[in-house]
């Protein structure tokens, strides 16, 4: 399943992506569920991400690589992909860009998933969705100043 969610911002895209970082990463986090960052390397290509996820009577990691990363004629980007899923996750890979606009950038999330069953693809896009559609107004309130 895919989905993709882009959000306009003020900020040109070399500073929007330069505040990719566990600041911004942490405050990304849906509600609802206790996140833990237990290591950050960053946005670059081979640098990794683990989490815990903690949803009250179950913890679950997540660890993500950086398998790529740059820039191009649209804009920056990198992405990851999960390499330790939560059970309920079969595959992860996301794209982050910031792209060119005329009045700053456009972050978007563009995402891939599967949960290895149609059904619960379906199931779980409606909460992926909305978790990261959460994401908008953190970016604007960050990237609008």
């Amino acid at each position: 399943m895919k989905i993709y969610i882009a959000t306009l911002v003020k900020q040109k895209p070399e500073i929007v992506i330069n505040q990719f970082n566990k600041e911004l990463f942490m405050a990304l986090a849906p509600p609802g569920i206790k996140v833990e960052l237990t290591r950050f390397d960053g946005c670059i290509k081979n640098d990794e991400v683990h989490l815990v996820l903690d949803f009250i009577f179950f913890k679950q990691k997540w660890n993500s690589l950086i398998i790529d990363n740059g820039k191009d004629e649209k804009g920056i980007f990198f992405v990851d992909q999960g390499i330790k899923l939560p059970f309920f996750l079969k595959r992860w890979k996301h794209v982050h860009r910031v792209d060119f606009s005329q009045d700053g950038s456009k972050i978007v999330d563009d995402i891939t998933f599967s949960t290895g069953l149609i059904l619960t693809d379906l199931l779980m896009y409606p909460i992926l969705y909305l978790q990261f559609l959460y994401r908008k107004p953190i970016f604007r309130k960050k990237f609008d100043v």
